[in-house]
């Protein structure tokens, strides 16, 4: 038992490390969970597949910049808070905001117009 535990950890590769998390260093995104909501109803949850939003995306912090498959959108807003990052910005008639934890890599992101939202959880690496 102890040995399977010891090669699952060696499997998962260095543990990253909480400076990679600060904006200094370009990161990929996987959301894991995704909520497509609408006013009136229920959020609709899902993966990132099943609702139809990208499977990965690519902060690349020297160019302002989050990039997805099919395009790249500017970080218009960036700000650092204690143990936090929050990216913002606006794509094809959308707001987009992205909190990001400084310690964890643990994301939260949304995508809303006036019609209704995406909410998207996820971790995210320093590649």
């Amino acid at each position: 038992m102890m040995a399977a535990a010891a090669w699952a950890c060696a499997l998962a590769g260095p543990a990253a490390q909480a400076g990679d998390f600060d904006g200094s260093k370009a990161l990929i995104c996987a959301p894991a969970e995704v909520h497509d909501c609408s006013a009136g109803t229920k959020c609709v949850a899902g993966s990132p597949r099943e609702i139809g939003t990208p499977t990965f995306l690519r902060i690349d912090f020297e160019k302002k910049a989050v990039v997805g498959p099919q395009r790249s959108s500017p970080i218009l807003h960036l700000e650092k808070s204690e143990g936090q990052l929050l990216l913002m910005g606006t794509e094809l008639g959308f707001g987009w905001s992205l909190a990001l934890n400084q310690e964890t890599g643990d994301m939260a992101a949304t995508l809303a117009d006036r019609d209704g939202a995406f909410v998207m959880f996820g971790s995210c690496i320093a590649p």
